[in-house]
């Protein structure tokens, strides 16, 4: 594989993983919302949000595996794994690695809900909040076109969409975007049972 489709498909799996993360964490606000909209399929945002974390995963483990080989940047399988162990921009990569690693954590307990239980899985949840601000940090400090206008205006547009969801949840009065409201669940399995 040539230096040059490494150094592309680097930039674009971490481009795509921007996009893919922003989405994620958008429905997952509307899933905790349970938000839906009229002729929607009730699981239709847990579900989208559960598959497009998936795909994230995918492209996110394309963008670092990419890096990891590329010798334009010779970073080392450590570097991936080990945040803050690179000797190349090392905070920005470091940030990129944690992130990373929460989306994994996300996917795990998310895998293995059944066996970690409702409050580890939403403790990690919670924290795992913090790998899309750490995703977005890591693009703006290490990508070599992070500042090039459409990488800028992919970056703003990311930042603005899951700003407006967060206002959004803060205007819905959700408290706690990982619990189920149960009067809420109640009223609506009544409804549903009525119906």
């Amino acid at each position: 594989m040539s230096d040059q489709l490494l150094w592309y498909t680097t930039r674009g799996a971490g481009a795509v993983s921007l996009v893919l993360l922003t989405l994620v964490v958008v429905l997952g606000v509307l899933s905790s919302l349970r938000y839906q909209a009229s002729g929607w399929p009730r699981f239709l945002t847990p579900g989208l949000h559960r598959n497009v974390a998936l795909v994230t995963v995918v492209f996110t483990g394309l963008h670092v595996v990419a890096a990891v080989v590329d010798p334009f940047t010779s970073l080392g399988w450590v570097s991936a794994l080990i945040p803050f162990s690179s000797y190349y921009r090392t905070f920005w990569l470091g940030l990129g690695t944690i992130s990373a690693e929460l989306v994994a954590a996300i996917v795990v307990t998310s895998l293995l809900r059944r066996f970690v239980g409702r409050t580890a899985w939403r403790a990690v949840h919670w924290v795992a909040y913090a790998s899309w601000p750490l995703g977005v940090l890591h693009g703006v400090g290490t990508g070599t076109d992070a500042w090039s206008a459409w990488l800028l205006g992919l970056t703003i547009a990311c930042v603005a969409v899951v700003g407006l969801a967060t206002v959004y949840r803060f205007i819905a009065g959700a408290s706690d975007p990982l619990a189920v409201p149960r009067a809420d669940f109640r009223a609506r399995a009544a409804k549903r049972a009525q119906s």
